[in-house]
């Protein structure tokens, strides 16, 4: 039997950009583009009329915005979407408003000589993700009732106690910065942990995630700087396109923000601060593996649970994608499957 193609709608007011993209994910045997809009009305109509497994989205565009686009068809039908974005501070911030809004995946705009097939390949890899019907499934409000939570045994060291966490560290990529969002704005002030987040994104919308995040939650919630001292009540976002580890200070620990080198595919890297914090502190952690493509954190909560620290990871049904907490679980090294809606409240009573 043969699989059927991921079928793609193209919004962008720029032909030439359409153009483009359709190049771009034509070269892919899986996928096939289905229509195009240029503008974020017609964008709504060729969606009910075509009904496409992912729909990519310019932002700015003329008659209707991108975002007020997504907001209209992801209330009609959940379809995946994929935002394009520019690779400025207002652009992150219009990004994540769409984000918010309902689509579930960007990217930059950078099909420029030199990135091009680059940045085809990812666009490609990223629509295929998406435009999975597990995706569709999960989109906007769960259509299955989730499982709260459940608990594994695993052959593996064991867990850490009630009381004995030093922080708490979070690590995302697809679907992340909305799963983040709805985790930290439910935790009070006086959370008695730092908290550290590692979520794929790129330099320019690090800043702009951090600063929206602080602006919602009862917790502090900044960018990572080299040299911060990790507190009480404060969530650090690892910087976007850098890495960040940690080193010991006294009873403390103190972010190190470093380059990323060339073989490291993710920047920031979940095993990369993770892991860096499983050296430290063995057997103190509670780390969090939330939606995302790929693998991106399973050896590091390996080395968490051989130090005996305890691993969480998001529940399937509650997931964008589920490829990093699948990776986690299908290992054996998650302690609890959780729904993202019980994920904060298991967080308060565990700390």
């Amino acid at each position: 039997m043969v699989a059927s193609k991921v079928r793609v709608l193209v919004v962008d007011d720029s032909s030439f950009f359409r153009r483009r993209i359709a190049e771009a994910l034509g070269k892919d045997p899986g996928i096939e583009v289905v229509g195009f809009a240029g503008d974020g009305q017609s964008a709504i109509t060729e969606a009910r009329r075509l009904k496409p497994d992912v729909i990519t989205m310019d932002v700015e565009m003329p008659v209707l915005d991108g975002i007020s686009a997504v907001k209209r068809i992801v209330m009609e039908n959940p379809i995946p979407i994929l935002m394009f974005s520019s690779l400025t501070h207002e652009g992150a911030r219009a990004t994540l408003d769409a984000l918010e809004a309902g689509a579930v995946d960007f990217l930059p705009k950078q099909f420029d000589e030199g990135r091009g097939r680059d940045a085809a390949s990812q666009l490609a890899r990223r629509v295929l993700a998406i435009g999975s019907r597990g995706v569709m499934r999960r989109l906007g409000t769960i259509i299955r009732p989730q499982p709260a939570v459940r608990d594994l045994p695993r052959n593996v060291a064991p867990v850490s106690r009630k009381g004995t966490h030093k922080l708490v560290a979070i690590g995302a990529s697809t679907g992340g910065p909305v799963a983040i969002q709805t985790l930290l704005t439910g935790l009070p002030e006086n959370f008695p942990l730092p908290i550290i987040l590692v979520v794929h994104m790129p330099a320019s919308f690090t800043p702009a995630y951090a600063e929206r995040l602080d602006s919602q939650c009862a917790i502090h919630v900044k960018e990572a700087a080299d040299g911060d001292l990790l507190q009480a009540g404060s969530a650090y976002l690892a910087p976007g396109g850098k890495q960040m580890v940690f080193e010991q200070r006294g009873d403390g620990l103190v972010v190190r923000i470093r380059e990323s080198t060339s073989d490291q595919t993710y920047r920031p890297c979940v095993d990369v601060s993770f892991g860096s914090l499983a050296r430290l502190v063995p057997g103190r952690i509670l780390a969090i593996i939330l939606t995302g493509m790929g693998a991106d954190g399973k050896q590091a909560a390996r080395a968490l649970k051989e130090g005996g620290s305890t691993v969480w990871s998001q529940s399937e049904e509650s997931c964008v994608v589920f490829g990093m907490p699948q990776a986690v679980e299908k290992a054996g090294l998650s302690d609890r499957v959780i729904s993202l809606s019980d994920m904060g409240p298991c967080l308060i009573k565990a700390v």
